[in-house]
């Protein structure tokens, strides 16, 4: 019941945050999705709808270590979406979180983005 009513209130936020944000081609939507054991990112063009580069803390690119902390493992995704977003082109996004709380591993994926090069 309680897992519910959360779903709900993130639906809803996700629901507000979509309606103010759209990708464009000069500046794409970053999206984070966050499970309990992984966080991923894409970058989207919502005109073509198309996912120009994604990263996840599934990567074998990442290769950390074992035991590394999800805070840690997030950061270390944002610097990698940022370093194949450059690779493409594409230097400034529109953050969004999804209906996740700017808080946690939403945060540190944005602030490995922004360490990597990405202008939000």
């Amino acid at each position: 019941m309680i897992t519910n009513h959360k779903l709900e209130r993130r639906a809803r936020r996700k629901k507000g945050i979509r309606k103010k944000i759209r990708g464009t081609p000069e500046r794409p939507r970053l999206s984070v999705f966050r499970s309990l054991k992984h966080i991923y990112a894409q970058i989207i063009d919502d005109t073509t709808g198309r996912t120009l580069v994604s990263a996840s803390s599934l990567d074998k690119e990442l290769a950390l270590e074992p035991g590394t902390r999800k805070v840690e493992v997030s950061r270390a995704v944002g610097r990698l979406l940022a370093a194949r977003a450059l690779t493409h082109g594409i230097t400034a996004v529109a953050f969004d979180r999804n209906g996740f709380l700017y808080h946690g591993r939403v945060q540190a994926l944005a602030d490995g983005a922004r360490d990597g090069g990405l202008q939000f």
